[in-house]
């Protein structure tokens, strides 16, 4: 066994997080409905807000967590490390300052390290949700990185 990384499999069904920035709720919201059929299909949560307006508006249930700004990105983080969220669409705003960007970024390198698949813009989360593995099981590999830790440590 190679303890230098770990098998990761991502179900058949996926447990989906979606996010969205104020300024890209419109945006998401339009995705979710022309994608509502693919979406149904999987576990979706997100944060607060964008939630609430997906469940309501597009009529798909999406289990909400606190906004991002009162630490909702820090607990879809929580949920990619306990595996109960293996795929983030986060409709995030380029030209617009966020109060939270340090939760933001943590969510972004917890999915980096879990090795999750994680969507920033519309055109990657098409690519994500149209690809093959949305129907079928993903096992991959990934970097085991508390050994890699232990590793350095003993460098120093």
């Amino acid at each position: 066994m190679n303890v230098d990384n770990l098998t990761m499999t991502i179900g058949k069904q996926k447990k989906i997080a979606l996010i969205a920035h104020d300024g890209k709720k419109q945006e998401m919201l339009d995705w979710c409905e022309a994608n509502k059929e693919i979406l149904q299909k999987h576990k979706l949560c997100g944060t607060g807000t964008t939630a609430r307006m997906i469940t309501e508006r597009v009529g798909i249930s999406v289990k909400g967590y606190n906004s991002g700004p009162l630490g909702g990105d820090q607990q879809i983080g929580a949920k990619i490390v306990e595996g109960q969220v293996n795929m983030v669409i986060f409709f995030s705003d380029p030209l617009a300052a966020q109060p939270h960007d340090p939760d933001v970024k943590a969510l972004l390198r917890i999915a980096q390290v879990y090795d999750i698949p994680i969507a920033n813009n519309k055109a990657t989360a098409d690519f994500l949700v149209h690809s093959l593995y949305m129907e079928q099981e993903y096992t991959h590999q990934i970097e085991n990185f508390r050994n890699t830790v232990k590793k350095r440590a003993e460098l120093l």
